[in-house]
């Protein structure tokens, strides 16, 4: 089996927000034009033999690039493939967790991003606080982005040393940093080994492009703590998963990182 832990079906106003330009332009990805279908993302996951894909909202400062009612009509579109991943407005705190209660309690929804560099301010701002509680009492996953920013936002709130503050303040919610946290993968080693509840995962990253720490923290006392992800669309399971025996994992690091981390971290069957 294979979960990936970060994708997003993407709404045409997410592909085309000039935010992502500068991705548009190193990754030469010209700029979509229409919808993406459902069907596209779930052939793209068979391409590369995923079995499930946690599909992520985006919400940021005055805007849904893609919105948590979004998300769910694309899960019922494909409920054996997708699952939700809400997100939600942190300058709006009592709005926020309201949302977080109707993202878990009505939509099935097994988690909660939001991204610090959308909003500039580092993971310890107090507007994130009431989200983290929200989430430890729903028993639910927080999920958030460490290291460099391609699009052209400031990447220093990406620090995974905030995480450290974070997980001190709520033992009991588990933290998925997503993106390797390159060029600081060290410091997300670093504070996932400390922190019980603290993971990794792998999107927007191919396995060439793993450092070197990385994959030898998920050979050896790592091999419970990173999550495969692909951020699809911007990279896709097949291309994220060429060279995969590369890494040098033995079959039980190999089936954690694929599928049973993610399993055992989102409470999926």
């Amino acid at each position: 089996m294979i979960i990936d832990a970060w994708a997003q079906h993407p709404t045409l106003r997410h592909l085309q927000d000039p935010i992502f330009d500068s991705l548009r332009r190193w990754t030469k990805m010209p700029t979509p034009q229409s919808e993406l279908p459902v069907s596209t993302t779930v052939a793209l996951m068979d391409a590369g033999n995923v079995d499930l894909s946690l599909i992520s909202a985006w919400e940021a400062p005055g805007k849904s690039m893609i919105s948590n009612d979004e998300v769910a009509q694309f899960v019922h579109q494909a409920p054996d493939r997708l699952i939700g991943v809400g997100s939600v407005d942190i300058s709006r705190p009592m709005a926020a967790v309201r949302e977080i209660q109707r993202c878990v309690n009505e939509l099935g929804f097994k988690a909660i991003r939001v991204l610090p560099w959308l909003w500039e301010v580092p993971p310890t701002d107090r507007r994130f606080y009431p989200v983290y509680t929200a989430c430890a009492e729903l028993g639910i996953p927080f999920c958030t982005q460490i290291g460099h920013t391609g699009p052209l936002m400031p990447s220093e709130v990406g620090r995974p040393i905030y995480l450290d503050q974070v997980a001190l303040d709520f033992p009991e919610l588990s933290i998925v940093a997503g993106h390797i946290g390159y060029p600081w993968t060290e410091e997300a080693i670093a504070v996932a080994t400390k922190h019980e509840n603290v993971y990794i995962d792998t999107s927007a990253y191919t396995t060439n492009r793993y450092p070197a720490a990385l994959v030898d923290f998920m050979r050896h006392h790592g091999r419970s703590k990173v999550l495969f992800g692909t951020n699809y669309p911007m990279i896709t399971a097949d291309k994220a998963l060429e060279g995969l025996d590369a890494l040098g994992l033995d079959e039980e690091a190999k089936t954690l990182f694929l599928a049973g981390n993610a399993q055992r971290v989102f409470d999926l069957p």
